[in-house]
């Protein structure tokens, strides 16, 4: 299988920052490199002005990558910045796919509102799902053991 490149944003909170390791290997089992320009505990950033982070550094990161990935655990939906992020893709045009988190079972838990409202597709932790989501070549929206969910209205209920 040929490696095929993505440049991505992978919206997440800070204490999911293992499960960008873990997307971008399951990815790249599956024939698909991301290169991702999110920010991580690793690659800190050392301002503290809220405007100054979203103007300077996350837009221009999200203007860089071609898709914004959400990567959707049980606390992403009480997080602004992942909603801010989401939203600044929205704006920019830019397709928002979410990903389930890799760890918890088959229980979906509540959506970042952002991504409820301007998704283009959720997958489970699957390698060609996510790779297909991606390339734009799928736009369903599933649960995270795979079921076909309905995008709106979006049951509510937490995991845990």
């Amino acid at each position: 299988m040929e490696d095929d490149t993505r440049n991505v944003f992978i919206s997440h909170i800070h204490e999911d920052d293992e499960g960008l390791t873990r997307i971008k290997d399951l990815t790249q089992k599956h024939g698909m490199t991301l290169r991702d320009s999110s920010i991580t505990s690793d690659k800190p950033n050392a301002a503290s002005n809220p405007d100054y982070i979203k103007s300077q550094i996350l837009a221009p990161h999200i203007r860089w990558a071609g898709v914004l990935v959400v990567y959707v655990s049980p606390d992403t939906k009480d997080s602004d910045w992942v909603d801010w992020e989401i939203e600044q893709a929205h704006k920019l045009g830019k397709r928002i796919v979410g990903v389930w988190e890799w760890e918890w079972g088959s229980k979906d838990c509540e959506l970042p509102e952002a991504l409820d409202r301007y998704g283009d597709a959720i997958v489970g932790w699957h390698g060609e799902s996510i790779i297909d989501t991606i390339n734009g070549d799928s736009d369903g929206w599933f649960n995270q053991d795979g079921s076909s969910r309905d995008r709106r209205p979006i049951p509510r209920h937490s995991c845990g």
